[in-house]
């Protein structure tokens, strides 16, 4: 069905079933591909140099986030690429997906910030509304 998806994933429950949907969207094509954005916003970049101070530390918790998601993909042999990037979530993977050629984009509706689980669209629906591509959210 697709062959280039994009998976904005935080490591969440959410990105964890978001991950096996776009699975499913490149299972069975030739030569399917899925690029996983990690967006570290400015608050959370914030705090993690205030709590861990060291920058490898802090790279190597970021990037433990994303490791259930990277087994996911190794196990189903779907070829992928982790890109890590700073700033505003939504506007940052609205970009990242404008500026690609994704067939789509599958994110979960809510992320690590509990500030947005109280609210749902804030990321997914920036999202949703900006993406010149489909979108599909895994609640």
């Amino acid at each position: 069905m697709y062959q280039n998806i994009l998976l904005a994933a935080d490591g969440s429950d959410h990105s964890l079933r978001a991950v096996r949907h776009a699975i499913g969207l490149v299972r069975g094509e030739e030569t399917p591909h899925i690029d996983v954005l990690y967006v570290v916003d400015g608050d959370k970049s914030k705090t993690d140099v205030l709590h861990y101070g060291n920058t490898d530390v802090i790279q190597t918790k970021r990037k433990e986030q994303l490791v259930p998601v990277e087994d996911v993909l190794k196990e189903e042999e779907i070829p992928y690429e982790i890109h890590l990037k700073h700033g505003e979530p939504g506007p940052s993977i609205v970009k990242f997906a404008n500026e690609g050629t994704y067939d789509c984009v599958v994110l979960g509706s809510r992320g690590l910030n509990q500030l947005q689980t109280m609210v749902l669209g804030s990321v997914s629906h920036k999202v949703a509304k900006r993406v010149e591509c489909p979108v599909l959210i895994i609640k």
